[in-house]
């Protein structure tokens, strides 16, 4: 079992940076996210698209924003669960916490801090009849581990940044890579659109434009998927694995059923630390609601800091409090 003295949940770039906050107070962080990736939507969703209201940064790219929360959390050496969606958690007598995973992870922690952002991630998915048979039998709807993958047949399904992204690197890794999409541009960023057609011009991929998956086929694992042609005859193609990439729906989820506070879908807290219904429980960024809220990141940056400051009190009670600035005291490591 981990043990630390906070789980956050979701690593976008709030839960980022409240590792950092909770480091300067000397507090250790375990961060969980259903998503393969650190970054929530920016690493997910839009990567290459420019955000202008953090300050200090009249223009940074989403992608750059997640590299440099990253690299400002590294003293702090957090630990980091990506890929599953935690289920629960159940408070022990003592007053700890455990989390509990889809996967069976189990994390000991002191304090839980929900960073969430709209609620957990799920893959929008094609509707392919007999599809979930095959979930997890050659039907993966995120890419955790591209060496997996190595050797094998892969069609993926997509137009938007994730489909053309795996498409290039897989390119290098499995023994055939198809990508299958039902428009003839892409919704991705141009220079990757470039670099697939590039690909394809080259032999090294297939690429199969105003087309769909229709179908999915085989006994005990996948085997093979159906491809539909505008005004031509299906085609069934062999495979190894079949990934739609169509991107990712938010969803409450699991936190429904969690007995905290909720309004209109959010987690209601105290705007003076953003502490939920359950001591000991925190909810800050998007997934939280309060008269007021804007849903803006560095609005999201703020409540991190304040839930820091009240979770070290609440994790120590005795110790007198001194607020220190970094640029006196510089980054403490752990």
């Amino acid at each position: 079992m981990l043990s630390t003295d906070i789980c956050i949940i979701g690593a976008g770039p709030v839960g980022l940076f409240a590792v950092f906050e909770a480091g300067l107070l000397k507090m250790r962080c375990h961060v969980v996210d259903a998503l393969a990736q650190t970054g929530g939507q920016l690493s997910e969703i839009y990567p290459k698209k420019p955000i202008y209201d953090i300050p200090g940064f009249p223009e940074v790219l989403a992608g750059d924003l997640v590299k440099n929360l990253e690299k400002q959390i590294e003293p702090f050496k957090p630990t980091f669960t990506l890929g599953e969606r935690v289920e629960r958690f159940t408070r022990l007598d003592d007053g700890s916490f455990i989390v509990y995973t889809v996967a069976g992870t189990e994390i000991s922690c002191k304090i839980i801090v929900i960073a969430a952002g709209l609620g957990s991630f799920e893959p929008r998915k094609p509707a392919i009849e007999h599809l979930a048979l095959y979930e997890g039998k050659g039907v993966n709807y995120m890419i955790l581990d591209p060496e997996h993958y190595r050797d094998k047949r892969v069609v993926i399904a997509g137009g938007g940044d994730s489909a053309l992204d795996w498409t290039i690197f897989l390119a290098n890794v499995a023994k055939e890579v198809t990508l299958v999409h039902r428009g003839t541009t892409f919704r991705g960023v141009p220079e990757s659109a470039e670099k697939v057609q590039h690909l394809a011009e080259a032999g090294k991929i297939k690429l199969l434009l105003k087309s769909n998956v229709v179908g999915v086929s085989g006994e005990d694992k996948l085997e093979a998927v159906t491809i539909s042609f505008n005004n031509e005859e299906d085609v069934v193609q062999e495979t190894d694995y079949f990934i739609p990439l169509f991107g990712l729906t938010p969803k409450l989820g699991p936190l429904e059923d969690w007995d905290l506070e909720l309004q209109d879908g959010a987690i209601v807290v105290n705007t003076f630390d953003y502490s939920t219904s359950i001591e000991g429980v925190y909810a800050i960024g998007d997934i939280n609601t309060y008269p007021g809220k804007l849903k803006l990141i560095l609005c999201g940056f703020h409540e991190a800091a304040l839930m820091a400051q009240s979770a070290y009190k609440y994790l120590n009670p005795d110790k007198k409090f001194t607020l220190k600035y970094t640029t006196v005291n510089g980054v403490p490591t752990l």
